[in-house]
């Protein structure tokens, strides 16, 4: 039976292996912290929080994020620790909220491994306070207990800290705040879950750590999404504004149709195509995707949580056997070590052999699903391209990459963004820490970090309706005229590449001129009065070269336009190596976490928002002599002449 705890009341924990799971209403930082018997946190290297993840029995989340897991293994903490406390906290950053009594009270709940509640506590009563001390679990004449707390601190995590007896409290709170600003900017957004009557609902990206221990993955969980927008007001009215799409549904999307027979007993489901909710079969595409992109990281997480229980059990038995001198005489510690390795070899093999059913699973069910995709959600090499006609109307979404994980390297699954793009994207061209960049020379490296943008500038405008997409382009030195020549040959630009500091200064001033009418517009509900000669359709700027050519009112302009652009239609496609614009220093931070940040060679960087998996990602390139691409692009030009769109 579930114990309903209150601010200070206590419950005996029946087992050492937990998960204490997080559930909030905005974005929320989790942590806990390692004291001994009178609380005391002795350093930094006794806490973790999402720049440091991982403690010896104590796995937290990665970033930020409305719903969290955290693993606890108490048999496996060290002996000196007697106590774990939950830590909450809000993250820093524009638009979010400042106080806990501004968003829904937290709940917590420690469950076991099975996801049996054994305890939970709902954090009521918050008001000015931006973090909390949720709960403790303690150790009291050698029983485990939990402990509802409640405790709020209106100055913020390092108040928090240093209450608990940390000397640098301070740093460690600003260093931990830096790190969910990193982790949420690299972080890809997943889709928007429906309530019950089919709205969208938002939800704060961030990883829900799984402790797994074997458990098969679970499709159908709510995850998290992107940061939930304030609710405005009417200036005239004062009533709420409904930013509901005028032609998007609002009853609950219908179910998948039965399109496979049902499976024998014993047998897992044969995959069919568009097997997700959806009022079309694009969206049960884009949906279908989606979960197999969770599926696969909870999968995972579950192998990985399992191999590391084993080693951690390996070495308690290791370390129990060779305390006792006399396991130092004969082969006693031999036979200790053989076993307990033993024990280590067969809990992982089951760990393996789950995770390959689960493999398989999702394997088959991307060689159904590849196939059926369409072009915004398809590869270069899909013969659909090979049928494709410019679109009447926008897709939900648009496949910007592929993803996967060392586990199966082949098994990959399409990195899909939501469009209208809701943020911008940075090829990077510098030299990263992957294998595929180091054996590739720098101007390598630039060539294909171009030569990746025009893929990507490419596929939208082949997605979208010929006179609803601009594509602008800016190359201050010429040096990328060649990887350019399918665009700016085609004749689907919007003019010719600007070139040098006054065609900077001209194509980002008429963008911002662009992004300031239609922000004024909106606000003055005159959106009628634009001017004739504004482009209404959406615009993607390219930069090539950044931050060459620019001066300070220039980089200004573009920070801007990352920040303003994509809420009226301007976004960004930059191709930038950071190093090149070191001698800028924090000021860029911004802009580069606005920023969804890909590579042109395969790369680990990019972080899925339920665990937090690093992914590898690679872009999408046509195949090797293919000319699909300047064909699909001379398909988009002759569209465009025909309307008198540029």
């Amino acid at each position: 039976m579930t114990a309903e705890l209150v601010r200070g009341q206590n419950h005996t924990l029946p087992q050492t292996r937990l998960e204490i799971r997080v559930s909030a209403g905005s974005p929320v930082v989790a942590g806990a912290t390692l004291g001994d018997e009178q609380g005391t946190v002795h350093g930094v290297e006794w806490i973790a929080h999402p720049g440091s993840p991982q403690l010896p029995g104590l796995e937290v989340s990665r970033q930020a994020a409305a719903d969290h897991r955290l693993a606890v293994d108490l048999e496996a903490l060290p002996d000196a620790v007697h106590r774990v406390t939950v830590l909450l906290a809000l993250p820093l950053g524009a638009g979010r909220p400042v106080r806990f009594g501004a968003v829904a009270a937290p709940f917590v709940a420690v469950t076991g491994l099975d996801g049996t509640e054994i305890a939970t506590f709902t954090l009521t009563g918050l008001d000015a306070e931006s973090a909390v001390t949720a709960l403790e679990l303690y150790r009291r004449q050698g029983v485990w207990k939990v402990r509802a707390v409640g405790q709020g601190y209106a100055a913020g995590l390092a108040e928090m800290l240093a209450d608990q007896g940390l000397a640098q409290a301070a740093e460690l709170a600003a260093s931990i705040q830096e790190a969910v600003a990193s982790g949420l900017a690299r972080s890809v957004t997943p889709p928007q879950p429906r309530t019950a009557d089919g709205e969208r609902v938002r939800h704060p990206a961030g990883p829900v750590p799984s402790t797994g221990g074997g458990q098969p993955p679970t499709r159908g969980s709510e995850p998290a999404g992107e940061p939930s927008a304030p609710l405005a007001a009417d200036p005239t009215t004062g009533s709420p504004i409904d930013y509901a799409h005028p032609r998007r549904q609002t009853t609950a999307p219908p179910p998948p149709p039965p399109t496979a027979p049902p499976a024998a007993p014993g047998q897992p489901a044969q995959p069919v195509a568009g097997d997700a909710t959806g009022w079309s079969m694009d969206e049960r595409l884009y949906n279908q995707i989606w979960g197999m992109f969770e599926d696969l990281a909870r999968a995972t997480a579950a192998y990985r949580s399992a191999v590391d229980f084993a080693e951690s059990r390996m070495d308690q038995e290791l370390d129990r056997a060779l305390s006792d001198p006399r396991s130092r005489i004969g082969g006693t510690g031999d036979r200790a070590r053989e076993e307990a390795r033993a024990k280590r070899d067969e809990l992982t093999a089951r760990a393996r052999e789950a995770l390959d059913r689960d493999l398989a699973q999702l394997a088959a069910e991307s060689d159904v699903v590849e196939p059926a995709l369409p072009a915004a959600y398809a590869g270069w090499g899909n013969p659909v391209w090979h049928a494709y006609r410019v679109p009447m109307e926008i897709p939900m979404a648009l496949r910007i990459g592929d993803l996967h994980l060392p586990e199966r390297t082949d098994l990959r699954i399409p990195l899909l963004v939501r469009l209208p793009l809701e943020r911008g994207i940075w090829v990077d061209s510098g030299r990263t820490a992957s294998e595929a960049a180091a054996l590739t020379d720098s101007d390598q490296l630039r060539r294909l970090a171009v030569e990746t943008a025009v893929a990507l500038a490419a596929r939208m405008l082949a997605v979208y309706p010929a006179d609803e997409f601009s594509v602008h382009v800016i190359d201050p030195a010429g040096s990328a005229a060649g990887a350019l020549a399918p665009l700016a040959g085609s004749g689907v630009l919007a003019g010719p590449p600007a070139a040098g500091a006054g065609g900077v200064a001209s194509v980002l001033a008429r963008l911002t001129r662009r992004v300031d009418l239609v922000q004024m517009a909106i606000r003055a509900g005159a959106a009628d009065s634009l001017p004739p000669d504004l482009d209404t359709g959406e615009q993607l700027l390219i930069v090539n070269d950044f931050p060459h050519g620019f001066d300070d009112r220039a980089v200004t302009q573009l920070r801007y336009l990352a920040d303003e652009g994509p809420a009226v239609g301007v976004h960004l496609l930059m191709v930038a190596d950071r190093e090149d614009a070191r001698a800028y220093g924090p000021v860029l931070d911004p802009l580069w976490r606005s920023l969804l940040r890909i590579t042109p060679v395969a790369d680990d960087h990019l972080a899925d928002p339920w665990v937090g998996h690093a992914w590898t990602y690679e872009p999408l390139r046509p195949p090797q002599g293919s000319r699909v691409l300047e064909q699909v692009l001379a398909l988009v030009a002759a569209a465009r002449r025909t309307t008198g769109y540029r």
